[in-house]
């Protein structure tokens, strides 16, 4: 996916549909001179809807549509006709998109499954014919109910990537080599920091036909949650992920101290980041030997390790029977 297609972040004015109002209308055939009020009522306006699809990986296609108005209901009609509502506008959005108000911040809505819908803004009611207001002293009512009139709001859309396994670690970790490795997506690859911009997701085969999904997120630094680096724009990713894969080079002065930082780091962005089951990863071990890979083992956190290699393949397979045990 090209650096410039990603897009996880849009702002829109959305409009649902005003009411049609309700008919007053007196009933008057050839052979019913005065057959009372007959007005039918009127039709709602449309929704603004969010649609859920498996086939969009970006908001870009929202990119440049700043305005979705919905059409507005019919207005009643005689012989106790109801107006036609208005149509819908129906935005599809990539799974994990959620929808939120500029201002407050307040969480609207958010799509998870495919064809999922929710209504961001109701359309208006139409309003009652004079049909619903006869009565027994007031036979021939001359007045309806107008429609109620439909919402507008500025709303942000944000997409969460959704994954099964979440790579963390610093720039230059060998995340997008990993990711390149194991499923058929192609990050680019480069020895400099931040080569990653975006995230990426790839499809890793296991066993007897069974996959999960990896995320690559742009790397990690010291005070990411402060902006620094590319800050929190792509922290929120890693809230969507059942499983965080922590990965640290083997020649890094301490594995343990890097790996504090980087849980530091999702702490202080989001505390609730702790409570995901966490693997940790060392990376390009090939550059190791069996003794200082040793004297490593006792310094290492407690949690599940593997030592892996991706230009070796050494433990790769290891890191995937941990992953797939510890997701299901």
């Amino acid at each position: 996916m090209a650096d410039t297609n990603f897009v996880d972040y849009v702002k829109v004015c959305c409009r649902s549909g005003n009411g049609g109002a309700g008919s007053a209308h007196l009933s008057r055939m050839k052979y019913i001179a005065k057959g009372g009020p007959d007005g039918g009522d009127g039709g709602r306006g449309g929704h603004i809807i969010l649609k859920g699809s498996k086939q969009l990986w970006t908001l870009l296609h929202l990119k440049y549509r700043k305005h979705m108005f919905a059409k507005d209901g019919q207005c009643g009609m005689k012989c106790l006709m109801h107006g036609a509502d208005g149509d819908d506008v129906i935005i599809e959005v990539p799974l994990g998109t959620i929808a939120r108000y500029p201002t407050s911040g307040e969480i609207l809505c958010e799509i998870t499954d495919n064809e999922e819908t929710k209504i961001l803004l109701p359309g208006g009611r139409g309003g009652q014919g004079n049909n619903h207001f006869k009565s027994a002293t007031n036979q021939t009512p001359r007045y309806s109910q107008p429609g109620e009139p439909g919402k507008e709001e500025w709303i942000i859309l944000e997409l969460k990537v959704l994954a099964d396994v979440g790579l963390v670690g610093f720039p230059n970790a060998g995340k997008s080599t990993l990711l390149s490795v194991l499923s058929a997506a192609k990050p680019e690859i480069a020895n400099y920091p931040f080569t990653t911009l975006v995230p990426n997701l790839g499809i890793v085969s296991y066993r007897d036909f069974k996959s999960f999904v990896m995320a690559d997120i742009p790397g990690i630094i010291e005070g990411a949650h402060l902006g620094k680096g590319l800050g929190t724009r792509f922290l929120k990713h890693i809230e969507r992920n059942s499983l965080l894969l922590f990965m640290i080079p083997v020649d890094t002065d301490s594995i343990t101290k890097e790996y504090q930082v980087l849980l530091n780091e999702l702490k202080q962005y989001n505390p609730e980041l702790l409570d995901k089951t966490r693997v940790l990863a060392i990376t390009k071990s090939d550059l190791a030997d069996d003794e200082l890979i040793f004297e490593i083992e006792k310094e290492l956190p407690n949690l599940p390790y593997v030592f892996i290699s991706s230009k070796t393949q050494k433990g790769l397979i290891e890191l995937k029977d941990l992953l797939w045990k510890l997701l299901n």
